[in-house]
């Protein structure tokens, strides 16, 4: 490997890695142009041809070491001045930025042809050029950086959740206080009645329509103080009165519309905690753990019949409650049929699957954790409880299959096995050991499946859109909910006001 030391810093720099072709070629050009020389001038000069000193100067070969000190002599200049990586003018910046941009693949999938930057491009034209190049590689990495920013959103989020221990004492403050004004009884579930008082105590009435549009859970007519949801063959009853609810704590929550993921995200954390808070209120809720967990009977299972609400949603509320109440971390996870996590919580220190920037979703869980395991049982729709011992310590999980969602997920609760106690299913005699992340506990076949079926097997990937990226956002000059398609919600508004 050729090197040289140059004055530069003081630093050795290695002529390969570090001399950028395209503007050494900038730079010889500058310096010969400076000192008034030709091509053919210049090359009398050192002995060489001028067409090799035009491929010199267009990028096209990479100068040697000796040639550098002979073309430095030759235009009484150092070695620094024609290495330095900084351009020598606009012009020069700009005719490399523009052969930079041509050489990239997507200025390739446009198919147009290449064109050289010559003297008689002007300035003008090549800036225009620069900058739409600069559009063009903004537009393609957008999908990516929304995607990096829902992530990053995500991880912060769930930070601030483990800090908090899932816990929003406001929004449990805020419930209680709507379920009073309405006259909730103090238990059970809430009824159709509760929920139709909740609407009218925010100001709203309720309606259940049959041409909804697919990307709207509802649609609120603000005018019209309306509260439009599916018929109940499109949305049953039991998810139709979190869907409400959700909505109510947009307004109770003073939300507003928002196109930054961050904060999108956000207000449906609150709200959803909010309808969770009316469905499965904080009272009520303690006192039937408190009891079941004196009993060594805690279950998600119980929580989600006494109140009649989803088991997800009687998971989440587990992690809301137990920690607060009766110091019990807990960790939530929904995942699918390959383990790949859609959602996750955790306080109890279970070392879930994380990348560089610590977001967990879209990765996968080891195999032998009780979520995944619990596909592979003999019954999978049954409740499957079981312990794994991690790096991290020996965990406790129980995990239920949903039978209604295609394709299947699994919505998991587990604690530290130490804590396992307070639950049902803590007698399980199934036991597994993971090393993950490890490669060597699940992420690689063995090496006798290796040796079988290398370079024979050939799959073909499923298709699947990324679990986290960010959700589209209508682009229109005027209102802007992710992932709802505007079009479709002010047709459904204007059928419905016959405008």
């Amino acid at each position: 490997m050729e090197t040289f030391t140059s004055r530069m810093g003081d630093h050795r720099m290695d002529l390969d890695d570090q001399v950028d072709t395209l503007m050494f070629g900038q730079r010889l050009r500058h310096q010969r142009r400076r000192r008034g020389l030709t091509l053919a001038e210049l090359g009398a000069r050192i002995g060489r041809p001028a067409p090799y000193l035009s491929q010199l100067e267009n990028g096209h070969t990479e100068p040697k070491l000796r040639l550098l000190g002979e073309l430095a002599g030759a235009l009484g200049c150092s070695t620094a001045d024609l290495v330095d990586p900084a351009p020598p003018s606009r012009r020069a910046e700009l005719e490399v930025a523009f052969l930079r941009a041509q050489a990239d693949e997507r200025y390739d999938r446009l198919g147009l042809p290449h064109v050289k930057p010559t003297s008689r491009v002007p300035d003008e034209v090549l800036e225009h050029l620069v900058a739409l190049s600069a559009i063009l590689e903004s537009g393609e990495n957008r999908q990516q950086r929304s995607g990096d920013l829902a992530r990053q959103s995500i991880v912060t989020l769930r930070e601030e959740m483990r800090a908090r221990d899932n816990y929003f004492g406001d929004i449990e403050t805020l419930a209680g206080t709507c379920l009073d004004a309405v006259g909730y009884p103090g238990t059970g579930p809430v009824s159709e009645r509760t929920l139709i008082d909740l609407c009218s105590h925010f100001g709203f009435r309720l309606a259940r329509v049959q041409d909804l549009p697919h990307s709207a859970r509802s649609i609120t007519d603000q005018r019209e103080r309306i509260i439009y949801i599916g018929q109940r063959n499109d949305l049953p009853t039991r998810a139709a009165r979190s869907v409400v609810l959700q909505t109510l704590g947009h307004y109770a929550l003073d939300h507003h519309d928002t196109d930054d993921f961050g904060d999108y995200l956000r207000q449906r954390i609150e709200s959803n905690y909010f309808a969770a808070a009316v469905l499965a209120p904080e009272a009520a809720a303690v006192d039937f753990l408190g009891q079941a967990k004196q009993r060594g009977d805690l279950s998600v299972e119980d929580l989600k019949e006494v109140f009649y609400i989803s088991y997800e949603m009687a998971a989440h509320r587990l992690t809301n409650l137990a920690t607060r109440h009766f110091g019990i971390t807990l960790h939530f996870l929904r995942s699918d049929l390959e383990g790949t996590v859609w959602k996750a919580y955790e306080n109890d220190g279970v070392p879930l699957p994380a990348d560089d920037d610590g977001s967990v979703e879209g990765n996968r869980l080891c195999r032998h954790w009780g979520t995944r395991q619990a596909f592979g049982s003999e019954d999978s729709f049954a409740l499957h409880a079981q312990y794994t011992a991690t790096p991290a310590g020996r965990y406790w999980c129980v995990t239920h299959v949903e039978a209604d969602r295609q394709p299947f997920h699994a919505v998991t609760v587990g604690t530290s096995a130490d804590q396992a106690r307070f639950f049902r299913g803590n007698d399980t005699t199934r036991s597994t050991v993971s090393g993950c992340p490890d490669a060597q506990c699940c992420r690689q076949p063995t090496p006798s499946a290796r040796n079988r079926w290398a370079g024979v097997a050939w799959p073909s990937a499923s298709d699947r859109s990324h679990v986290v990226s960010g959700l589209p956002v209508d682009r229109a000059p005027f209102r802007r909910f992710p992932g709802v398609d505007m079009v479709d919600v002010y047709e459904f508004l204007d059928r419905r006001s016959g405008s």
